[in-house]
Formats: structure tokens, C-alpha cells, sequence
């Protein structure tokens, strides 16, 4: 903590107010600061080399994003081993949960406007290959059956169609992606949707981000996703699949759940050492959405698989 606070001081010429200590699932140093002038900000200051490699990353999209979406950049400052991340203060936004009447629209219109961005230069483009999906769980089912939302004869009779499911996922594609959209990540400011940690941004199919959202945002009080992504006829059908095979377990990269992550992390092997608080409540909101789309009924279970 004093290294950062040195840091910050010595290398940026701010002063350190406090340390936050809400959201953020890495060991990476986070502080309100302020500025030379008065004005507040929020910096972000790597701790080993995984989290200069995060913020390295989010720079990229600072650096050539400007947009009512995301932040503004106020200082960047790269050592070559502990760099620094400033961008302006949005401690006066509203961080949902509650969702209030016009903030999920609010959230689809900025995930709309995202997607319509250009992607900045040498964003890495979104392959089936970056996300856990059901072909982790196919070959070790034991994390995720002792998450204790279905029975084991259950998965064995629905993982041939699941896996089949995901072999259908588009997730390629041209847009712009945040690729981690959820509420810690999502605040209001004047009617606006911001989203915040731009390290896992990528390139792909649009939908991704909002099939990711969709089941913590019901755990939180949102709407159901089958009610913001409803079947829509044979032109989007290919794309609501990627809710109808559970895109929620699947639209996690590494090191940020998905349905291999979400069990590891129940076993107490999260995979940054943190474990995301609503992961396990959204598991079944995901599996729902599974059987909706399938058909298929609701899994025998210890424990009702359907969400509270």
C-alpha cells in the first residue's frame, strides 16, 4: 500500500486519498486521488506482472477510445513494470444493483453504441476457444455437478444437445466487445450507461455482451433474459442461440468464471483468487435458460435448480 501510495505521488503527481476497496477481482492497487487542480481521480497501479499486463491492455482502449461509454483518460505511466492508470472519478455515478426504471435501457443502448464503435487497433478477435464451455464440463463433470444445480443423470442426458449447442455458438464476428459487462462493471451517470475495466476487450459477435449480462442482471432484480433476448425469427435465431446454449456459463474468458471457472471457483480454486459474489446465484438463471431453450425439463436436484 505505501509503494503505491509513493507511487502515485512520485510518478503522476497526485495525491493519494484512500484506497478502494469495492469491486475488482485481482490483486491490482485501486485509489481515489486527487489531482494537482482539485479534481478527483481513480487510478488503478500494477502489482506483479499479470497486472501490468491487465492494465497494459486497458490502455490500449483508453488510449484510442473517446466515448460517452467508458471513462476518461487522465494520465498513463508505463515504468516497464509497475505501470499507472488514471482515469476521471465516477464515484458520484449510481452503481446498480438496484436497477432503476430506464437503466437496463440505458445499459442496451450504450452496449449499442459500443458495438457500433470502431474496435481499436490490434484488439484480439473472440474464437470459441477463448471461453469455458460445456466441453470442459464433458470432460471433468465434477466441479460443476457439485454446484449442485442438476443431477448427474440430468447432465448426462443433456450434454450431448449442449455440447452440440456450443458447437454452433457464433461468437466471431466485427464489433467492438467489452466482454465482461455486469454491474460492478456498469454505472449511470446522467442518464448514461459507462462501462469500467476495458482489459478483456475483444472482437467479435455483438451478442456476447449481452448474453454474458443477462443472468446476473436477473439475480439482481433485472428482467428475465428470455425477455430482453426473446426469440426473433429465422434472421436472429443463429444469434439467440448463443442464450439457448447457456452463453452465460460460456462468455467467460480465462481468469473471469464461465461454467468451468464458476465450479473451479466452488471448489474454493477461483481462478484470481477472488471469488465473483453473484457467479454461483447466476448458475441458475443460466441452466434455466438452458432448459427453456432446449425444452428439456428441469433437473432432479437436492436443491431446486429453478432461480429463487
Amino acid at each position: 500500500m505505501d509503494d503505491a501510495r509513493a507511487a502515485l505521488a512520485d510518478r503522476l503527481g497526485v495525491r493519494p486519498l484512500r484506497r478502494s476497496t469495492s469491486g475488482g477481482y485481482t490483486l491490482m492497487e485501486r485509489w481515489l486521488v486527487e489531482l494537482p487542480d482539485g479534481a478527483r481521480g481513480f487510478a488503478k497501479v500494477a502489482v506483479d506482472e499479470p497486472t501490468a499486463g491487465f492494465l497494459r491492455d486497458e490502455h490500449r482502449v483508453y488510449s484510442q477510445v473517446e466515448q460517452t461509454f467508458l471513462p476518461r483518460l487522465l494520465a498513463w505511466e508505463d515504468d516497464g513494470e509497475r505501470p499507472i492508470l488514471l482515469v476521471e472519478d465516477l464515484s458520484d455515478a449510481h452503481w446498480p444493483p438496484p436497477w432503476r426504471p430506464r437503466d437496463v435501457e440505458a445499459v442496451l443502448e450504450m452496449l449499442k453504441r459500443l458495438h457500433g464503435t470502431p474496435p481499436p487497433a490490434a484488439l484480439p478477435p473472440l474464437t470459441i476457444d477463448e471461453l469455458h464451455t460445456w466441453r470442459e464440463v464433458e470432460a471433468d463433470p465434477k466441479p460443476f455437478l457439485s454446484l449442485d444445480l442438476c443431477s448427474r443423470g440430468w447432465l448426462e442426458r443433456s450434454l450431448p444437445e449442449l455440447l452440440a449447442a456450443t458447437d454452433r455458438c457464433e461468437v466471431r464476428g466485427d464489433a467492438f466487445l467489452h466482454l465482461d459487462t455486469r454491474s460492478d462493471n456498469i454505472c449511470i451517470r446522467h442518464g448514461e450507461a459507462l462501462l469500467v475495466d476495458w482489459n478483456w476487450a475483444s472482437v467479435g459477435n455483438a451478442m456476447v455482451d449481452v448474453a454474458f449480462w443477462l443472468p446476473s442482471l436477473f439475480v439482481e432484480g433485472g428482467p428475465a433474459p428470455a425477455e430482453i433476448l426473446p426469440d426473433a425469427g429465422e434472421l436472429t435465431r443463429r444469434r439467440q442461440r448463443l442464450l439457448r446454449s447457456g452463453l452465460r456459463s460460456l462468455a467467460t474468458r480465462r481468469r473471469a468464471g464461465g461454467a468451468g471457472a464458476a465450479a473451479r471457483a466452488a471448489e474454493g480454486r477461483a481462478p484470481v483468487g477472488r471469488r465473483r459474489p453473484w457467479a454461483t446465484s447466476a448458475r441458475p438463471v443460466a441452466l434455466a435458460a438452458v432448459r427453456r431453450r432446449t425444452r428439456r425439463p428441469g433437473p432432479a436436484s437436492r436443491r431446486a435448480a429453478a432461480p429463487p
